[in-house]
């Protein structure tokens, strides 16, 4: 951020470029205003950058793959009493952008702050989002980098066509890079615990193998 600054503050122009950001930003703040009166239950908008953006319905791929490792994680959660777990329809508000994540998790903190009438949630502790032709740049650009500054502690971008997962970890407000695993054993650290191999995501025999070790392992 510094380094963006620098030039700004050595410029004579400091004070109009002041009031062009302040103009920006009210005009911004009015707009996301207007997309909060006109939310509804129906639909998945998204308040980025001063724009809502309606994302197309899912394809049937991609609802699989969300369900596989939703279904995993809240289980995982719920029997460790860890948090909660939210896939679609959770409003994420961010100091500038709201995001309706494909999975959230919130610990025990955020938790707390969650109750039967939210409709705007905090900014999650693990956010996945599952890669679409129309959402990718949003997924690999602005979000990445929103989540990252505002310290989502890990970050999966899951690819359904692919069948990759990578697991990005924040640090320093950055998240570092990694590789896409296709196969062996994935592990989260913001859900102290949760390790599911990578292909339970992606098959189906799989999944029910892995929810079956979860809920074995919590058996008494």
């Amino acid at each position: 951020m510094k380094s963006l600054l620098t030039p700004l503050l050595a410029s004579p122009e400091l004070p109009d470029f002041l009031d062009e950001l302040h103009r920006v930003v009210a005009l911004e703040n009015q707009r996301r205003q207007r997309f909060y009166d006109e939310l509804t239950e129906d639909d998945k908008f998204e308040f980025i950058n001063g724009q809502v953006i309606m994302h197309s319905p899912a394809l049937h791929r991609h609802n699989i793959v969300r369900h596989h490792l939703a279904t995993l994680l809240r289980v995982f959660v719920e029997q460790h009493n860890l948090g909660i777990v939210c896939d679609e329809k959770a409003l994420c508000v961010f100091p500038r952008n709201d995001y309706e994540p494909d999975i959230v998790f919130f610990g025990p903190r955020k938790a707390r702050l969650i109750g039967p009438d939210t409709m705007k949630y905090p900014v999650p502790d693990l956010i996945v989002e599952i890669l679409s032709p129309s959402t990718a740049r949003f997924d690999r650009g602005v979000k990445m980098q929103d989540y990252a500054a505002h310290r989502v502690a890990e970050y999966w971008i899951v690819d359904p066509d692919r069948e990759t997962v990578e697991r990005h970890r924040a640090r320093d407000r950055h998240y570092s890079k990694v590789r896409a695993q296709k196969t062996g054993a994935i592990a989260s650290e913001a859900v102290a615990g949760f390790e599911i191999p990578v292909r339970a995501i992606f098959e189906e025999k799989a999944s029910a193998a892995a929810l079956r070790k979860i809920l074995g392992a919590s058996s008494p």
